[in-house]
C-alpha cells in the first residue's frame, strides 16, 4: 500500500472490509454452537448466543495470550495455542476423517452413495466399486496410520 497513490486510504478500507468479512464468517460459525444449545439443551436463543460467544471468546483470548502474558503456562512444553493446535491437527482431524469413512463405508446404503456420486443418475458410476473398496478398507487403514504417526506410536 505504500507505493500506491492514496495507499493509506486503501489500506484502511481493505482492513476494515477484511474485518467485516471475518466478523460475518464468525457469526455463521457461531450459529452451529447456538443451534446445538437451543435444539439439544433447550436453552433460550439469547442465552445460548451469549454462552457460546463468551466460551469462544475466552478460548480465543487464552490462545492469543499464550504468546504473551500467559506464555509461561505450558503443559508438556506446549503453550495453550500449541495444545489446541496439536489437538485439532493431530487428534480431531484424523479422528473425524476416520469416523466419516467408517460411517460412509459400512453404514451408508450403497444406493444412497451411488445416487450422491452419480448426481442422481446423471453421471456414470463406473468407479463406484473401486470407491467403495477404498472407503471401506484402504482409507480407514491409511487414516489410522496417519493418526498413530502423529501420536508417535508408529514410525513411517
Amino acid at each position: 500500500f505504500d507505493k500506491m497513490p492514496f495507499g493509506s486510504v486503501f489500506a484502511v478500507l481493505f482492513f476494515l472490509l477484511l474485518s467485516i468479512a471475518a466478523l460475518t464468517s464468525t457469526i455463521s460459525l457461531l450459529e452451529v454452537i447456538v443451534a446445538y444449545l437451543v435444539e439439544e439443551l433447550h436453552m433460550l436463543r439469547k442465552r445460548a448466543t451469549i454462552a457460546a460467544s463468551l466460551s469462544v471468546s475466552v478460548l480465543g483470548l487464552l490462545t492469543v495470550l499464550s504468546f504473551g502474558a500467559l506464555s509461561n503456562i505450558q503443559v508438556g512444553g506446549k503453550n495453550v495455542f500449541g495444545i489446541l493446535e496439536f489437538l485439532t491437527s493431530n487428534i480431531m482431524l484424523p479422528a473425524g476423517g476416520f469416523f466419516i469413512v467408517l460411517f460412509i463405508g459400512w453404514f451408508f446404503s450403497k444406493d444412497l452413495i451411488r445416487k450422491e456420486l452419480t448426481n442422481d443418475g446423471a453421471l456414470k458410476g463406473t468407479l463406484l466399486p473401486t470407491y467403495m473398496f477404498i472407503v471401506k478398507f484402504i482409507a480407514p487403514v491409511a487414516i489410522a496410520m496417519v493418526f498413530l504417526y502423529f501420536l508417535g506410536i508408529v514410525k513411517l
